[in-house]
């Protein structure tokens, strides 16, 4: 009886695989121009960051398509240059592939998601933070799972002001990104009632890095603040700030304190599965590059499991529609914004070695839902499909 059985499962799984409709996955990164790292403790980021995470997903869509005869197929191009990104686009297209998920910076992503080849594709952006992609520069076919900045400082904001440290003093690093980041932080002051009572460029060279104690102490001398806020995504100086401040205050920002979709000490809801799974797989820690990749080719698993189908306009309807609802080990589920295409989802607010809490704060009113008090609400965003 059992051997008849497992005749019978063997039977089934076999005929299940030949009938497995395939769905395609696309993959398109930039590797970035230098690999140095920020400060000699770290070695070169990764090469696979964020593929990883996506490669993640497809074995995890696979684990479960099983059964519903779905398999999922990854075709993954790095690019080393920008002139290399169309040719790359077109080859995906014309392999079949409708779903493409990117790591490229915000002006080639909007360029890419504007060409003809891109007619029929999903983007789903797994690497630019940029709000102008979610605003000025949106499309139709372009989703983010990546937060934006403003979801970022959204959530920073949400816990500093909770706790009372409403007065932010603000350095501002040299690099555009880093006066991006900075104006993101101005409008969550404003939108959640803390102050920027100083502000000052950080002007100095990286070599004056070596100088940065008296630096932070000179610039903070005579600010009377709660916290150092540091803009800094390159990693300039946002590193020194700290311990180095004139007066002891905390430094949040992008070193420090911040936020972010994922943490790699991130435990609750589930998460050590998917961390464990991760590491196992990869030899090190999942970044919340790697979570955002993962996010995105789960989330084009879970619509098409959702909607039996292979075919990519009902993926898409599915991925779309309001009761979509992903599973991302945080406690709550997560689903698109239909007004910038932006994934609503709780982030986490933490330091290096451990998360503080998470965001959205409990008691933040919203007539919808309390996770699109992060990031541009509709009625406040920019943005007009197109």
């Amino acid at each position: 009886m059992i051997r008849a059985m497992g005749l019978a499962l063997a039977i089934l799984m076999v005929t299940t695989a030949a009938e497995a409709a395939e769905i395609g996955l696309g993959w398109l990164g930039l590797r970035p121009v230098s690999d140095r790292p920020v400060t000699v403790l770290d070695g070169p980021p990764p090469a696979d960051l964020g593929l990883a995470g996506l490669r993640q997903a497809i074995a995890d869509n696979n684990a479960g398509g099983r059964f519903l005869g779905q398999s999922y197929r990854l075709d993954a191009i790095t690019l080393t240059n920008e002139a290399e990104a169309e040719p790359a686009l077109v080859r995906l297209a014309q392999s079949g592939i409708r779903f493409v998920v990117t790591d490229l910076p915000a002006p080639l992503l909007s360029t890419l998601a504007a060409l003809p080849a891109a007619a029929g594709l999903v983007f789903l952006n797994s690497g630019a933070e940029d709000d102008s992609l979610r605003e000025g520069q949106c499309r139709r076919n372009l989703l983010h799972t990546i937060p934006s900045r403003a979801m970022q400082a959204d959530a920073l904001a949400q816990l500093l002001v909770r706790r009372n440290w409403k007065k932010w003093a603000l350095l501002v690093g040299p690099a555009p990104e880093d006066g991006l980041r900075a104006a993101a932080l101005r409008r969550a002051a404003r939108k959640f009632g803390a102050r920027i009572v100083a502000e000052k460029p950080w002007t100095f060279t990286r070599d004056a890095q070596r100088n940065a104690e008296g630096e932070v102490a000179a610039l903070t001398r005579d600010w009377s603040y709660d916290v150092l806020m540091v803009a800094d995504e390159t990693g300039e100086f946002g590193d020194t700030a700290m311990f180095n401040t004139f007066d002891p205050r905390p430094v949040a920002g992008t070193q420090g304190l911040g936020a972010s979709a994922w943490h790699p000490a991130h435990d609750q809801w589930g998460a050590n599965q998917l961390q464990n799974r991760f590491r196992a797989q990869n030899h090190r820690a999942m970044t919340e590059l790697d979570f955002a990749a993962w996010t995105a080719g789960r989330a084009i698993g879970e619509a098409a499991m959702r909607a039996r189908a292979t075919d990519p306009e009902r993926i898409e309807a599915t991925l779309r529609a309001e009761n979509f609802a992903l599973a991302v080990y945080k406690g709550r589920t997560a689903s698109f914004r239909p007004w910038d295409g932006q994934l609503r989802q709780p982030m986490l607010v933490g330091w290096a070695r451990a998360v503080v809490a998470a965001a959205p704060q409990e008691g933040l009113l919203h007539p919808i839902t309390d996770l699109d008090t992060l990031g541009t609400d509709k009625g406040e965003n920019l943005c007009v499909l197109h």
